[in-house]
């Protein structure tokens, strides 16, 4: 076994090159119909009536903190187990991370340790909830709309492990990350290796007007050439010539709110379209490979825990909770086998601590995090290397 196996991998094909040419030799490279074509098919793939396409995974995060009204002090109540801009996104807006502690079978925010946390304090203590479908499970959104509408609270469903995924609601349908049904708004990210990679690339779905039309505008510097938002009356503003509302010149625009550039350009959305053609199929193969892990896995004595059943799970990430993981981790590294911890619990990271965080608050992430490990999970891993990983993890552990 020569090549090494890293626990994630993006695959780039003749197509998403030609793709991508195709831009190159276009009149667009920023932001352009490419964009727009992406935002469209993205929206019909998660059945969400509106998509935005943002610079990264976390410039759609702290879009969508913006978009919901985040402001100085508000307390928002997110996982620990979960890549930091998960929270830091509402630290940015200078909101409060309230971290609630993890459901031990599942590795999503517990629904109880949640309800404790906001019956705890009066109403209007929590202004909203960040709820990550961790590994690619998809949270249950249904029960927790319940629980936001009880308590007033928005959802920012965080699915950038999730494309592709779903949960089933009380009624027994299938409900899509992304689909925009009980969460405010839904956030993916296209790192290189994630089910759609563009590079470097966000989206953010949603079924509110509103919202979207706001994230329209804070992606770009919060300028719009819509003219029913301006605000203007002088002459200036029109360049001194008199100006009929509606029929402003062609080149005239207005900062209407504050933003940012977190703009896409039609080169990572050429590569994102491309990609998304071909999803299903990476998500079957991904599905695939997780089932012969379960199989392979079931029963060992030095497994403490794996990531569980294949239906609606989108398996970014394929976990097992191991005894000696570190001996483990080290020793597949000796043999080109690159896993992954995911995740070091964020209330434990020292920008949190200083806020007062510390270990024992939540104790099922920190014993999660003892013992988690990710295993090589991607689309193009082969059966063989596939084999090689399973047998390298056995024959550790029996020796």
């Amino acid at each position: 076994m020569v090549r090494a196996i890293p626990y994630g991998r993006q695959d780039i094909t003749d197509q998403d090159i030609a793709a991508v040419n195709e831009v190159l030799k276009s009149d667009y490279l920023t932001q352009g119909p490419a964009v727009d074509n992406f935002e469209a098919a993205f929206a019909e793939y998660t059945g969400a009536r509106y998509a935005v396409a943002v610079s990264n995974g976390t410039a759609a995060l702290h879009l969508c903190a913006m978009a919901l009204k985040v402001v100085p002090g508000q307390k928002v109540i997110t996982t620990p187990i979960t890549f930091s801009a998960s929270a830091n996104a509402i630290e940015y807006c200078q909101g409060e991370v309230v971290f609630a502690d993890i459901d031990p079978q599942t590795y999503l925010i517990d629904l109880q340790a949640v309800k404790a946390l906001l019956a705890s304090e009066p109403k209007g203590t929590y202004h909203g909830l960040v709820l990550v479908d961790m590994t690619g499970r998809a949270v249950n959104l249904e029960a927790f709309r319940q629980l936001a509408n009880e308590y007033g609270l928005w959802i920012i469903e965080d699915a950038c492990h999730a494309p592709g995924g779903f949960f089933e609601n009380s009624q027994g349908e299938k409900e899509l990350c992304g689909n925009g049904r009980y969460a405010d708004v839904a956030i993916f990210s296209f790192h290189p290796v994630k089910h759609i990679a563009s590079g470097e690339g966000g989206m953010i779905t949603t079924n509110d007007e509103e919202i979207y039309e706001k994230l329209i505008r804070l992606r770009t510097h919060g300028i719009t050439r819509d003219s029913s938002l301006f605000r203007n009356t002088s002459e200036f503003a029109s360049g001194g010539q008199e100006v009929v509302r509606g029929n402003w010149p062609d080149w005239y625009m207005e900062m209407v709110d504050l933003g940012y550039n977190y703009r896409l350009s039609d080169i990572h959305a050429a590569l994102g379209l491309s990609q998304l053609q071909r999803a299903d199929d990476g998500l079957s193969r991904r599905r695939y490979l997780a089932t012969r892990y379960n199989e392979a896995f079931a029963g060992k004595s030095y497994v403490k825990r794996q990531s569980g059943k294949i239906e609606g799970h989108a398996y970014h990430l394929y976990i097992l909770e191991l005894e000696d993981r570190i001996g483990l981790y080290n020793h597949l590294r000796s043999l080109k086998i690159y896993a992954q911890i995911h995740y070091i619990p964020v209330h434990l990271m020292p920008y949190y601590r200083q806020k007062g965080w510390s270990e024992g608050d939540l104790p099922i992430a920190e014993d999660y995090y003892r013992h988690c490990l990710s295993i090589p999970m991607y689309p193009t891993l082969k059966d063989e290397e596939q084999d090689f990983v399973i047998r390298s993890i056995d024959e550790y552990y029996s020796d």
